[in-house]
């Protein structure tokens, strides 16, 4: 009896077991068919955007909870294929701080800047000379920096030579007031011709008209030759001191007119095409900041400083209250109007290199890399020259993530997408 109900347990057990099976193997669903995710759905890291994966969780890097990352939408994926694209979602937009901004048709001015120092106008110069052999009995200006005026005494020379040269004078111009009502007509052409030479002696001495009428009034000969400034300015040299012998052409002082003065810019090559002799530029001193004053370019000069690849501009503006200095240093602005154009944000166009790119968008939440040609800058904006539309939006803020993005999406062979999230936990986060 004992052996008989024990193969009947099992007999039953083995029953129960093989309908069990029958019963699961018809109405259970596959696990791999329960488990698989929606076509399409992938989930991303809002601070990881290259972490995908088809099922929720948390990111393997941050521990941040994944999102779902939203696809193109009103783009094909026909199109999507064939430019450099990137989707995302709200939640990374925000993260990225994504901002844009449609490109517009506007006037453009170009602005250049530029550096510089304050020379002196090489026009406005002169050097007081010694006409004459003598010596410096008096110097009515004794140091640098001393205002002068043109045709005003700054030295006075006594010269032997000088003296007999005017006592020759005075004898000619007596002997033609005598002779010059003669009935002789030689008497009257000799002392006409004795007065002329008499009188081109003085003058290559430095004697001036008003030293001839003073001569001719007093009948005497002065013993000291004034020595003239020949413009208005300041003193910047001085070479000689009082009571010094002096030969014909020694030079005695340097003098420079500093209410109109130069200056000279530093410009690069690639800006010099936009610039042009007498156009306007505005000077800002680096001691007066808030006192720009205004000049025109003078000169460009017809060669380029090989080290710097800068040329020279020369700029002449007026300085009446002498507040520019020679040597002081100044910063510049040029400004250019280039009519209505296209442009954008400078922040919008990122440099490769070899070219220049912006993040077009194409939908909301899709960006695509647009290739442009950029013209001129003039403070934050770019000239579009191709490339762009009126009224395309461009990636304004958060534009160099989108494209960290992108490259790194399209460099990788096998996506990230394609592991399982399991794959995708690290060692030491599994032993925690």
């Amino acid at each position: 009896m004992r052996a008989t109900k024990t193969a009947a347990t099992a007999l039953f057990l083995a029953g129960a077991v093989f309908g069990g099976y029958l019963y699961g193997s018809h109405h259970a669903v596959p696990r791999a068919e329960a488990s698989q995710p929606a076509e399409g759905v992938q989930y991303s890291c809002p601070m990881h955007p290259f972490i995908l994966a088809q099922r929720p969780g948390s990111c393997p890097v941050c521990g941040m909870e994944l999102v779902k990352k939203i696809s193109g939408g009103k783009i094909s994926d026909q199109e999507l294929s064939k430019v450099r694209h990137v989707a995302l979602s709200p939640t990374q937009q925000v993260m990225a701080n994504l901002a844009t901004e449609p490109a517009a048709v506007a006037p453009f001015t170009r602005e250049i800047t530029a550096t510089g120092v304050v020379a002196y106008n090489q026009e406005r110069q002169g050097k007081v000379t010694a006409w004459l052999a003598g010596r410096l009995d008096r110097l009515l200006v004794k140091s640098v920096g001393a205002p002068v005026a043109k045709g005003k005494p700054i030295a006075e020379v006594f010269s032997y030579e000088m003296v007999t040269a005017q006592e020759d004078y005075l004898l000619a111009y007596k002997a033609l007031r005598l002779f010059g009502s003669s009935i002789v007509p030689i008497f009257n052409q000799n002392a006409t011709g004795a007065l002329f030479d008499a009188r081109q002696r003085l003058r290559q001495m430095g004697f001036s008209e008003r030293q001839f009428e003073e001569l001719q009034k007093s009948g005497k000969p002065d013993v000291r030759l004034a020595i003239t400034s020949p413009l208005s300015g300041v003193v910047t040299e001085k070479h000689v001191q009082e009571g010094q012998y002096v030969n014909v052409g020694d030079p005695l002082f340097n003098v420079a007119d500093l209410s109109v003065i130069w200056v000279e810019l530093e410009l690069f090559e690639n800006d010099l095409p936009f610039v042009k002799v007498g156009q306007e530029v505005t000077i800002i001193p680096s001691t007066q900041p808030g006192e720009p004053r205004s000049g025109r370019v003078k000169l460009i000069y017809p060669f380029l400083d090989p080290k710097t690849r800068t040329a020279k501009l020369r700029v002449e503006l007026p300085n009446p209250d002498l507040k520019l200095k020679p040597d002081m240093f100044v910063s510049a602005q040029i400004k250019m109007a280039l009519g209505a154009t296209l442009s954008v944000a400078r922040e919008s166009v990122m440099e490769t290199g070899k070219r220049q790119v912006v993040w077009v968008e194409t939908a909301p939440g899709t960006l695509v890399q647009r290739e442009v040609k950029t013209g001129a800058r003039s403070g934050d904006r770019v000239q579009i020259l191709a490339g762009l539309q009126a009224g395309e939006k461009v990636a304004l803020k958060g534009g160099y993530l989108v494209d960290s993005e992108s490259q790194l999406s399209h460099a990788q062979q096998t996506p990230v997408s394609a592991l399982d999230m399991s794959d995708m936990q690290m060692p030491k986060q599994q032993n925690r």
